[in-house]
């Protein structure tokens, strides 16, 4: 196995493992029952809406978007995440490889 195959392959395994952990944290699963998502909860979620809307696939209890929220700062945290490119994939958008 070359070391750029191990590279990907690694690579792969641990952004496998990072989404199976981040979706223990999805939205419209029972967390919230009693409390309200605040504006960190809607960064989070905007955040992990990828891996939620994979997982909603699956399982109709998980959403991307949590209903029971505090209103505007939720919807702010949220939509700040998402435009922001889902957390850290936006940092590979602007980078350029140089010879």
């Amino acid at each position: 196995m070359t070391w750029r195959r191990h590279k990907a392959l690694t690579y792969g395994m641990t952004f496998l493992l990072a989404a199976l952990m981040l979706s223990a944290c999805a939205a419209g699963t029972s967390e919230y029952a009693e409390t309200q998502a605040g504006f960190f909860s809607g960064v989070w979620h905007g955040w992990i809406a990828p891996v939620a809307l994979i997982w909603h696939v699956f399982n109709n209890e998980v959403r991307i978007y949590e209903t029971n929220n505090t209103g505007i700062w939720y919807d702010v945290g949220f939509y700040i995440a998402v435009i922001s490119g889902f957390g850290s994939i936006g940092l590979k958008r602007g980078r350029k490889k140089s010879a």
